[in-house]
């Protein structure tokens, strides 16, 4: 870690939603550093359903922005991240996974035999679930993006109003039932950084057990 990262802590303290960046790239070293913290998020199974696409160019910009409603925040960012989630790609990559996992020897075979066996019946069990699910460990993934880019000093704004038809159109999913977006992330350097909003008391959001009432 380089003396300018912060600590998990402070990242999240000052974290803020940025509405404006600055053009400043991202330099690629950094950029990239970035991209191998995001790929450590966790998900389950271990099945990696995220599919993060960057969106860099001018014109990929302009056409994300008015996807998303014209929010200029995806026009001044470096680069967007837009999160998007692969339902049924287990299906795909699973044999990769389960080698993976036993040739790093994280995972020993009757446990890479469980997941055989036992993964593709609760997926399909899931039904209509099985697309919340993926979106789940997508938001973990952006999450994962956004705390390690504001310990590099790169600010983000999660962004969940978009038309999801024109986002898939835009990042070539267009018709594609297996692809659903989860969230789209400008990252850069901030122009300002936003006051701190305040939060609820905790006496209204954290309880023991069991939530307090119905109506809470």
């Amino acid at each position: 870690m380089s003396k300018s990262d912060l600590t998990a802590a402070e990242a999240i303290r000052t974290r803020r939603s940025i509405k404006s960046f600055k053009s400043d790239p991202i330099p690629e070293p950094v950029l990239q550093e970035l991209l191998s913290l995001m790929q450590d998020a966790p998900s389950s199974w271990n099945f990696q359903p995220t599919r993060v696409v960057m969106i860099r160019s001018k014109e990929q910009k302009e056409a994300l922005s008015a996807a998303a409603w014209h929010q200029k925040q995806i026009l001044d960012a470096p680069v967007t991240f837009v999160f998007a989630a692969s339902i049924r790609g287990w299906e795909k990559h699973m044999d990769l996974i389960l080698e993976d996992g036993s040739k790093s020897g994280a995972w020993p075979q009757k446990f890479t035999d469980f997941i055989r066996e036992n993964a593709p019946g609760f997926q399909r069990a899931l039904g209509e679930r099985e697309r919340e699910y993926a979106i789940k460990d997508a938001m973990i993934m952006a999450t994962t993006l956004a705390i390690a880019a504001q310990a590099k000093g790169y600010g983000n704004c999660y962004i969940n109003g978009w038309d999801e038809l024109k986002v898939k159109q835009i990042i070539g999913a267009e018709g594609d039932k297996n692809i659903a977006i989860a969230l789209v992330l400008p990252v850069g350097v901030p122009i300002t950084y936003p006051k701190h909003p305040g939060r609820l008391h905790s006496s209204k959001t954290i309880f023991t057990d069991r939530l307090p009432s119905p109506l809470i």
